[in-house]
């Protein structure tokens, strides 16, 4: 990867951390620590990899994207907006009453957005659905996703594994977000479904494990799939990446900052993006 480019996906990726902070913290409520922990990956497939258009949001040959864990909405709709889907200002609006940006990504009512999330798992399986669909069909496009540690411990994400390895669906990449950390605590106490990369080999997924902060290693993985598989990139992230007092604790899975928090936060982030000032 040019040098160019990685500052460029690391501004891209910063801005997006700040717009999450900006977010919940004018609803008051949200999942900072899970939207913080994939920014990164949500930067490089906005801002990189996917064949996706502000100006026609419902072109038929455009890449999917489902959020699996649908409640990091607020990463997801800082991409959009500044992919330019809506403006910046909207993410303000999050949850609120009235707003289309609510607590989990709407199909109906978000441009950008390819299928309604929340419930954990269903995610997942709709985005198998599309990458099967295009198989049927003939279509060029193809699907991304990205699900959550603590969201592998759902059933239904192993039956979606086991369809994609059945059917080849080698037009499906899969990011799961490996933080360690869920609403409950370590993943590994609450329920541990290591070894992830194993039990995804032993349901026919190509996979590869990488640090989920290191844009080199996501390019490569992306670009390493293999004909016939469905590939699975696991990420090791860290929980509230880029927001020192949000790394790596829990409590930050699913509550706002308050006024002194978000001080402290906006602060770390826009000096951050100073490092970047001159990034176009």
């Amino acid at each position: 990867m040019e040098q160019s480019k990685l500052l460029y996906l690391r501004k891209k990726a910063a801005q997006i951390r700040r717009l999450i902070i900006e977010g919940v913290y004018n609803a008051g409520s949200g999942h900072p620590g899970g939207s913080l922990s994939c920014a990164d990956v949500m930067a490089y497939l906005y801002f990189e990899k996917m064949n996706v258009s502000a100006a026609d949001p419902q072109d038929p040959g455009r890449d999917r994207f489902v959020l699996s864990k649908g409640h990091a909405s607020p990463a997801l709709y800082a991409a959009l907006a500044l992919r330019g889907y809506f403006p910046a200002e909207e993410i303000k609006t999050l949850r609120k009453l009235g707003s289309r940006l609510q607590g989990h990504p709407d199909m109906h009512t978000v441009p950008g957005v390819d299928m309604s999330t929340g419930s954990l798992g269903q995610g997942f399986s709709a985005a198998c659905g599309m990458a099967k669909a295009a198989k049927i069909t003939g279509a060029k496009y193809h699907v991304y996703t990205i699900l959550g540690d603590g969201e592998s411990q759902e059933g239904e994400v192993w039956e979606a594994a086991m369809f994609a390895a059945h059917y080849k669906l080698d037009n499906l990449t899969a990011f799961l977000d490996y933080n360690k950390l869920q609403i409950d605590g370590d993943v590994r106490e609450v329920m541990n479904p290591d070894p992830l990369d194993e039990k995804f080999r032993a349901f026919g997924w190509e996979v590869r494990f990488i640090d989920g902060h290191d844009f080199r290693q996501i390019e490569a993985a992306v670009s390493s799939g293999v004909s016939g598989r469905p590939l699975m990139i696991i990420c090791d992230t860290v929980k509230g990446k880029g927001v020192s007092f949000m790394e790596n604790a829990v409590g930050w899975h699913g509550k706002a900052p308050k006024q002194p928090e978000y001080e402290t936060a906006v602060k770390e982030l826009e000096s951050a993006l100073e490092e970047f000032a001159e990034v176009e």
